[in-house]
């Protein structure tokens, strides 16, 4: 394999020349560039990839840990956020590592080796929690990382993040619902022991509010996301002898298991109840009905978590290349409403 010195003599060119190509080609003219290139690809040269790390500071191996969820079930959103991570590191000739490992502190030793042996170069973090001890060892460490979703229950954040806004996603669902007719909109929600789910609440009661309808109990709490939860819920919500005409649940699981009650009791969703589900997820195109859902912006989450990522400096922002302003580590995207039959005018 070729060396760094046999690439500088082949484009007659120093060292210096061809470091700069490799790690700041904006330094050198065109056709000095141009030389080098050519000679990098007849040489068939590769820069080692950990010696480079060390000079340049460079993210180019990005850790993500999988998440593991309850009853080992799978999550139909983690497959469309990972083809997207990658997506989005690959496009920058970056790759992600995927790694398991338990929550909280029982999963440090993980983290630890994966940095001391070079493995990886910053991380990519989700399923963040209150006072996370990840974060608190990624800065001692000075490792570059940043955080899919937002920490809950503390003042300020703990370092950079990208999220979707999920209050403005329910409060567009509600939005919609209202102006199909319906006028009595129920929520399944998630226990309050979940940060996200006050979110995603408090923009279903926030909405209900503007329009003037009601919101007194027509929140459902339920213990699990799955669709015998979701029935359970909606059939408390139709039996409550409020009138429900809408659902708006916190996600596409809970929204099928409102389907299936409807479908028990012989409604039809779109048409007596209108229904909202929350992540667009495969299985809300494929349901008849199909279901109405949030979508959120898996390229758009991917793309801003490895521009972050890869600044030298992923705690401090980010250089918009278009108005040379400082961009905020701190990104907050927009969902959209996708519509399909389940929430059709009544």
């Amino acid at each position: 394999m070729a060396t760094l010195k046999q690439v500088a003599a082949h484009a007659e060119v120093s060292v210096q020349t061809v470091s700069n190509a490799l790690n700041a080609p904006h330094r050198l003219r065109p056709d000095t560039l141009q030389r080098v290139t050519k000679s990098i690809e007849l040489l068939n040269y590769r820069p080692n990839r950990n010696a480079r790390s060390l000079r340049t500071s460079a993210v180019e191996l990005i850790g993500y840990c999988v998440p593991s969820w309850p009853h080992g079930q799978a999550h139909l959103v983690m497959d469309q956020f990972l083809h997207s991570l990658c997506g989005a590191a690959e496009a920058t000739a970056r790759h992600i590592l995927l790694f398991t490992a338990p929550v909280g502190l029982k999963g440090m030793p993980v983290y630890e080796d994966l940095h001391a042996r070079r493995l990886v170069d910053g991380f990519v973090l989700s399923q963040t929690e209150t006072h996370d001890p990840r974060h608190g060892w990624l800065r001692e460490q000075q490792i570059p990382f940043v955080s899919f979703g937002r920490v809950w229950g503390e003042t300020t954040q703990p370092g950079p993040f990208v999220d979707v806004d999920g209050a403005v996603g329910c409060a567009t669902a509600v939005r919609h619902l209202h102006e199909t007719g319906r006028r009595r909109i129920g929520f399944l929600s998630w226990p309050k022991t979940s940060g996200l789910a006050e979110d995603r609440l408090s923009g279903w009661r926030k909405a209900c509010e503007e329009l003037d309808l009601p919101t007194k109990n027509l929140a459902v709490r339920c213990t699990e996301d799955t669709i015998e939860e979701g029935a359970r819920a909606t059939a408390e919500l139709l039996d409550s002898g409020q009138g429900v005409d809408g659902i708006v649940a916190i996600s596409d699981i809970l929204a099928l298991g409102a389907l299936r009650e409807l479908g028990a009791r012989g409604l039809t969703a779109g048409v007596d109840v209108g229904v909202t589900g929350f992540d667009d997820s495969p299985l809300a195109s494929v349901v008849s009905p199909g279901l109405t859902s949030i979508r959120q912006p898996m390229d758009q989450i991917a793309g801003e978590l490895i521009a972050i990522l890869t600044d030298k400096h992923s705690s401090s922002a980010v250089s918009d290349e278009s108005t040379q302003q400082p961009r905020s580590t701190e990104r907050l995207l927009q969902p959209e409403l996708v519509i399909r039959g389940s929430s059709a005018p009544g």
